[in-house]
């Protein structure tokens, strides 16, 4: 790496959206932080566009740090412009990095790339799960497969970016996100503020969106093993944390099944009443099928709680069966709920498994490390092989 010690690079970032809510947000702004910060530990110079973020100058704060980022409204003329600005910039100084937030942003960095003049130049695009499970559009497959590099937070993503989008593996690289380092300090916390509505009893708490699109988070699972286990457990309750267009069909069926007075729906909460849940609940699950990640099981486990998860997708790297958590088949109510039941039951089973899932996280899902390997990265890019026409 001394090669390039002394070279400075210019970092351009291209993010979906940046100060929203979501999965993909939060690993935006871990992202576009990291960067931050390892622009300024060597003098290097960055441009972070979000494009759908309000227009012009916005601020993100993070870890104590405050960073600015550009937005366009939802403008994607503006934005590519803005980004080709940025190419022309970087072309006068030494190496320039274009790091793409997301598999749609994969045709401008592949273009940046390949148009630039500066030597040397490499994309680098970061999946995240679901949307490269499935052969992409023309013009973002053929983007993706032409950067330099494809991150992906789980070796199944890792995977199915060879396998399904047809990414040489030597291209690809595992990069499993962070946790948030505000939210660790969170944990650390005894005055967080439970939210209105939070149900005394043991307590199943599942977090994600409620949208009709991403019915395999297993929810309705989650509401069917309520009812099977409501007469084993009778102060037994469920805590569903997020909005979305499906909630109305969810009620509905807590509402079939008979137990509408043991599920709770909680919308709009903040950051602290969120924390506040997983300090409180007994056990934290989303049996999803479809998760390439899952940044809430890191958020569980800081808080030492034992998760339940699907084995599917990114999931088994985070929750080993057994170890800090379990197991169950995707899509399989009856399964989920004899696992449910067993920590339900176990208080020191749930202890243990809590106590491993928070050492997991300190251990090897700090924001240092990520940044650490987001910058041995960077350094792998900046003095790496041309790219093939």
């Amino acid at each position: 790496m001394s090669a390039i010690t002394t070279e400075r690079i210019h970092i351009t970032g291209l993010f979906p959206e940046l100060l929203g809510v979501g999965g993909v947000q939060e690993a935006g702004r871990l992202t576009a932080v990291a960067l931050d910060q390892i622009a300024r530990s060597h003098n290097w110079s960055t441009n972070l566009f979000s494009l759908n973020d309000p227009m012009g100058e916005q601020k993100l704060q993070l870890d104590g740090a405050s960073l600015s980022l550009e937005g366009f409204a939802r403008g994607k003329a503006r934005f590519v412009a803005a980004a080709l600005r940025s190419r022309r910039a970087a072309n006068k100084s030494g190496a320039h990095i274009i790091v793409a937030g997301h598999p749609h942003m994969a045709p401008v960095a592949a273009w940046m790339q390949r148009c630039s003049t500066a030597r040397p130049v490499r994309a680098i695009v970061m999946a995240h799960g679901i949307e490269v499970w499935q052969p992409l559009p023309l013009l973002r497959g053929l983007g993706l497969r032409r950067v330099h590099t494809v991150t992906a937070p789980s070796n199944d993503t890792q995977r199915k970016l060879v396998d399904i989008q047809r990414i040489d593996a030597a291209r690809t690289r595992r990069l499993p996100w962070p946790l948030n380092p505000d939210f660790l300090r969170l944990s650390e916390r005894r005055d967080l503020p439970l939210p209105p509505g939070f149900p005394n009893g043991q307590v199943i708490l599942t977090i994600g969106r409620a949208a009709a699109s991403e019915k395999y988070k297993g929810t309705d699972g989650l509401i069917q093993a309520v009812a099977q286990m409501s007469s084993a457990i009778p102060d037994l309750h469920l805590v569903a944390v997020g909005g979305g267009d499906d909630l109305d069909r969810l009620k509905e069926l807590a509402t079939d099944l008979a137990v509408a007075e043991r599920v709770r729906f909680l919308q709009g909460l903040s950051r602290e009443q969120i924390a506040a849940c997983y300090s409180k609940c007994d056990v934290f699950a989303l049996p999803s099928a479809g998760e390439g990640f899952g940044l809430v099981f890191l958020e569980a486990m800081t808080f030492g709680k034992p998760v339940v998860a699907a084995r599917s997708g990114g999931a088994v790297d985070m929750v080993e069966d057994g170890a800090n958590g379990l197991l169950v088949p995707p899509r399989d109510p009856a399964a989920l709920a004899l696992a449910l039941g067993r920590l339900l039951k176990d208080a020191a089973l749930r202890q243990a498994l809590g106590a491993r899932g928070e050492a997991l996280v300190r251990e090897k899902y700090s924001f240092e490390h990520f940044r650490a390997e987001l910058e041995i990265l960077l350094k792998e890019c900046a003095i790496g092989p041309a790219e093939a026409a």
